[in-house]
């Protein structure tokens, strides 16, 4: 793609596809919520003052996304593979493997990937899911450290980011049911410590992949979280943050297992597509580019929260669109806003998304003499309210010069069921956009 090089090129015919242009998929993770009574009844998407993200639904075509397929739980890695497009139930394989991918663990046949988070647990309560937030320097020192005390042959932990680590086990058998911390806040965590996989003995397992059962795997990983808490309480970093007024990272919480994904990569399934980019602070998403032929690109201060550097993740995006045919910019920190319930922080997050990387990118797009798609839409809802994610339809935005807009005129989950694309699933959102 080329900025505006001063010639007056006329805009492509309303309808055309993505096909003979660039495109860029803006996605505030978690954006979606539900009706604040406190604020009037209105969700975070309507309470927001979101001008950019208005005119574009205004100027463009708005409609609702399925991103999260029948029986599967609505989370991060589900959703954003759905939004590119992926058959879920043939590629699935679990967060885990993506974010080994992400960090350079390359998953050999018989290793089973597992995210493992760094919790807080107070008593026998799961405080919260981050530890507080807790830096990627300081974690590295505790990954590292249970390395060294519970690493063996068949065991082995690595440093990701922030709370964001891996556990691969050789031989794991990932027919077992895990719960994801962020789902589970401030409730005991002893009943939801890992359990086989209920009707376990009807789900396949690909050859030569687990040496241990269900029941051995779930053994192991529940003896884990119980050494780390011993290892990790009189730990030097917790005790400072703790003597700092900070939560303790006390304990491990492995979940969402799987072996190596055999995904399709995004130009195979888009040959106009020659390269493309995503840029994300988030491991998962960067997983799910390795896997999907894209490169990624690291930005100096990305840091997957609400002190993001918009402005270094946009000038990043636009550099890229010189030279790629698509590029996914995925910004997390509404996400965590929900995570925590904080309406006002969610609020501020969508209205920095809107104001620092929807407008820049428009305003710098809108007039290159090769013309760009821009689509925004959130993955998935994350509910101050409930705290997690659920698995609404999204709303969904596409604009690209010469568009045919409808009747929608602001961006929002209300809003949206107006939309003239209706209600969109598996990879027909991707389709269309790229034509």
């Amino acid at each position: 793609m080329k900025p505006q090089n001063n010639s007056n090129s006329s805009p492509l015919p309303a309808g055309k596809g993505a096909r003979g242009r660039g495109c860029i998929i803006i996605l505030g993770d978690g954006m979606a919520d539900w009706p604040v009574k406190a604020l009037g009844n209105k969700t975070l998407l309507q309470a927001a003052s979101t001008p950019y993200m208005d005119k574009l639904a205004r100027m463009g075509r708005v409609g609702r996304l399925v991103t999260v397929a029948e029986g599967f739980h609505p989370g991060s890695e589900v959703a954003n593979m759905s939004v590119l497009g992926y058959n879920l139930p043939k590629v699935y394989e679990g967060r885990g493997p993506l974010e080994a991918a992400s960090i350079g663990v390359d998953l050999q046949p018989g290793e089973m990937a597992m995210r493992c988070n760094i919790v807080c647990v107070e008593g026998e309560i799961l405080k919260n899911h981050s530890s507080g937030h807790i830096t990627t320097e300081e974690a590295d020192i505790l990954v590292k450290y249970l390395q060294e005390k519970l690493g063996d042959d068949r065991v082995s932990f690595y440093t990701g980011v922030q709370y964001r680590h891996l556990l691969v086990i050789k031989g794991g058998d990932k027919r077992i049911d895990c719960t994801p911390p962020h789902d589970v806040p401030l409730q005991p965590f002893r009943p939801l410590m890992v359990k086989p996989m209920e009707g376990a003995e009807h789900i396949a397992v690909p050859e030569g992949n687990a040496d241990l059962t269900p029941q051995q795997t779930a053994d192991l990983l529940n003896n884990l979280i119980l050494r780390s808490q011993e290892l990790l309480r009189e730990h030097p970093v917790n005790l400072k943050r703790i003597a700092e007024g900070k939560d303790p990272a006390n304990s491990i919480w492995p979940w969402s297992p799987g072996y190596r994904p055999q995904m399709e990569r995004f130009s195979d399934k888009f040959p106009q597509v020659k390269k493309s980019a995503v840029i994300s602070a988030v491991d998962l998403i960067n997983g799910i580019g390795y896997y999907a032929g894209m490169r990624r690109i690291t930005v100096e201060g990305a840091t997957g929260l609400y002190d993001t550097s918009y402005e270094n993740k946009v000038a990043a995006a636009l550099e890229a669109l010189k030279t790629d045919d698509f590029v996914y910019l995925h910004i997390e920190a509404s996400d965590e806003a929900g995570h925590e319930g904080n309406v006002p922080l969610k609020i501020k997050t969508i209205e920095n998304l809107d104001s620092r990387a929807v407008g820049p990118i428009y305003e710098a797009l809108k007039d290159w003499d090769e013309p760009v798609a821009i689509a925004i839409l959130p993955d998935h809802p994350t509910p101050c309210e409930l705290r997690t994610h659920t698995a609404e339809p999204v709303p969904f935005l596409i604009w690209y010069p010469g568009i045919e807009p409808d009747s929608v005129q602001a961006f929002d989950e209300v809003s949206a069921y107006d939309g003239s694309y209706g209600v969109l699933k598996e990879d027909e959102f991707i389709n269309v956009l790229m034509g």
